[in-house]
């Protein structure tokens, strides 16, 4: 197959190698190999596989396992003999041809310094919106761009700033998306991503018509009915190149219940059950309970050995819901003591005061009985 490539500038071409129907993956391994667009594999020449030997790269094949739908702007070109039989162990989302192969060739010429796409951005939320509250041209040289840490962001004012963009990720706490709609203005977007954020409607959805070229959509805790209307738009184009991953559709009373719940972030998570983020913020909050009735009714003398214990009793807690399904992996572990952090600030601002160490002596409860 063959994709042009905006990294190169130029075309490049990949093989697949192998089809995972459970996992609904194909691995994909990227030739050494760009010029101009090929019309079958005869244009191509003598070809051979990308080794990596750039940054941390020991000489390995540029072979990885993507999602297995075929980007709508990749071209199928014919087949070649297999140049690598055995299946990729490594995975990613967005097929991205001709990315690793341009770091090689810097590499090979003997670049070394960290680089870095001058047509990508990464910013908060709350930059975007000093931009755009600012009279400017728009942003025409930016075609990635990153917002993280939204709280309140205009989708029409941000289209209207960034109107080439081909990659757009959007993530927040909660954060609110306003005129979502906006988005419709991006006629190039071929990536979108947006996780946690709300605010959007039915009416806000993407449409096809208007973003012809979108090859990725990937929506993670975003509202219901706009979930619904996204699936409704997006999964018919599924088949003609679109890699549609929506989850996590959250109704209204999800949002006013886990506000201010730091665990909220289990629900729908792959490995975690209902029932385990269900006893996790029911625990979460006897442990948030008992520690402002400590801090309010112990002596300033009691309070360490209290809140040793109240730790040692959040740690057994969480002891016992692991112990049948393991869900506590590493990301899990540093969300519990993250918690504990949640909790100390939630009683500060009840009880106005400062706790100075309270949340070192919580976290060294847990450490002597955790078992994750």
């Amino acid at each position: 197959m063959a994709a042009f490539s905006d990294a190169l500038d130029e075309w490049t071409v990949a093989q697949i190698t192998d089809l995972n129907p459970d996992g609904e993956t194909a691995g994909v391994l990227e030739l050494n190999w760009s010029g101009p667009e090929p019309a079958s594999v005869a244009d191509l020449g003598e070809v051979s596989a990308l080794v990596l030997t750039h940054h941390y790269w020991n000489g390995c094949l540029s072979h990885c396992n993507y999602e297995w739908v075929l980007p709508r702007s990749y071209t199928i070109i014919g087949s070649l003999p297999l140049l690598c039989t055995k299946p990729s162990q490594s995975y990613s989302t967005g097929w991205r041809l001709g990315e690793q192969l341009a770091c090689q060739r810097r590499w090979d010429s003997g670049e070394r310094d960290p680089w870095s796409d001058p047509r990508e951005m990464s910013i908060t939320g709350a930059d975007v919106d000093q931009m755009t509250n600012e009279p400017a041209d728009p942003r025409r040289d930016i075609r990635h761009l990153h917002v993280t840490e939204v709280e309140s962001l205009d989708c029409d004012r941000l289209a209207g700033r960034f109107p080439d963009l081909t990659t757009l990720s959007l993530s927040g706490d909660l954060g609110l998306l306003l005129h979502a709609s906006g988005l419709n203005r991006l006629a190039s977007l071929r990536r979108l991503w947006i996780t946690d954020l709300f605010g959007m409607s039915a009416s806000d959805a993407l449409l096809p018509e208007c973003v012809p070229a979108l090859e990725t959509l990937c929506l993670h805790s975003i509202p219901r009915e706009y979930a619904g209307a996204m699936r409704s738009k997006w999964r018919p184009q599924i088949p003609y190149g679109t890699f549609v991953d929506i989850t996590a559709a959250r109704a209204p009373e999800w949002v006013a219940e886990n506000r201010g719940n730091p665990l909220r972030g289990w629900d729908g998570r792959a490995h975690i059950s209902g029932t385990c983020f269900t006893k996790a913020v029911a625990q979460y909050k006897k442990t948030r309970a008992e520690l402002i009735t400590a801090l309010s009714d112990c002596s300033q003398e009691n309070q360490p050995t209290r809140l040793y214990e109240i730790g040692r009793e959040y740690g057994r807690g969480f002891n016992l819901l692991n112990r049948r399904t393991l869900f506590i992996e590493t990301v899990e572990r540093e969300e519990l003591f993250a918690a504990l952090d949640v909790m100390v600030s939630d009683a500060e601002a009840a009880l106005g005061v400062r706790l100075g160490s309270a949340r070192d002596t919580l976290a060294a409860g847990v450490e002597a009985v955790r078992e994750w």
